[in-house]
């Protein structure tokens, strides 16, 4: 009998442990201390502590259960549209009990139809998009990822995005899934993740006049200098470094 992943991300068989990050996969960073600080200033105590960030590398089949046979129905459903399956999915991931496509981003909204419509999917919700940069990601540090959901089903699985820091855009999927239209704007507002064809891509949380993104791994901490018991005590970015 073999493992079968379920919908909320387990296995029927019990043995939920994560795979370990270092064993595989595409070591991207290596990390120095508790916070990344690479001036002197890591005052946490664990200035030695070396691990690297790795990507979870693509599956190889069969996924297991259900993961195989939503593959090859987006696989089938993408060349009778005339689109070679490998153009528009970059890797499949299976990680943590979950499935992963990341798609190219010329591709995204026809690939995000494409799920919602087959009858065989019917990943009819999207719970929005979430933001993520890896700065030591060269080419593609700027990743959004998508939650979708199959209520016709009882499946959920992920879309992953990427897109350079040098130019950031993304097709929107707001015509796709109508409720993105929030969650766009944010990782917009925190990335800097343009999504192109958005009906109004505006700041939603900081002021239309900021400068950057707040969310971005090389955004500064910023903050004033406080004065405390006859001391004076530095901004935090002046007082370690995250970067």
């Amino acid at each position: 009998m073999t493992d079968t992943p379920n919908t909320n991300g387990g296995e029927q068989n019990g043995n939920a442990v994560p795979a370990p990050r270092d064993t595989g996969g595409e070591v991207i960073r290596v990390r120095r201390g508790m916070f990344g600080a690479n001036n002197g200033g890591d005052t946490s105590g664990y200035g030695g502590l070396i691990r690297t960030v790795t990507l979870p590398g693509a599956a190889t089949r069969p996924y297991g259960g259900w993961f195989d046979e939503v593959a090859d129905e987006l696989e089938g459903a993408l060349e009778e549209q005339d689109l070679l399956p490998e153009n528009a999915i970059g890797r499949t991931v299976v990680d943590r009990g979950e499935l992963t496509f990341h798609i190219a981003r010329e591709h995204l909204v026809r690939v995000a139809r494409t799920l919602r419509d087959d009858p065989a999917l019917r990943f009819e919700l999207c719970t929005g998009v979430s933001g993520v940069h890896f700065p030591g990601d060269k080419g593609r540090e700027l990743h959004a990822v998508y939650h979708l959901r199959s209520l016709t089903h009882g499946r959920i699985i992920r879309l992953e995005v990427s897109a350079p820091d040098s130019d950031p855009h993304i097709p929107s999927l707001v015509e796709v899934y109508p409720a993105n239209d929030w969650h766009e704007r944010e990782a917009y507002d925190f990335f800097g993740i343009v999504f192109d064809g958005h009906p109004a891509l505006t700041r939603i949380m900081m002021p239309d006049d900021w400068q950057g993104f707040p969310q971005r791994k090389d955004y500064p901490l910023g903050g004033i200098a406080v004065e405390y018991k006859g001391a004076q005590i530095p901004a935090p970015d002046q007082r370690r470094s995250y970067s």
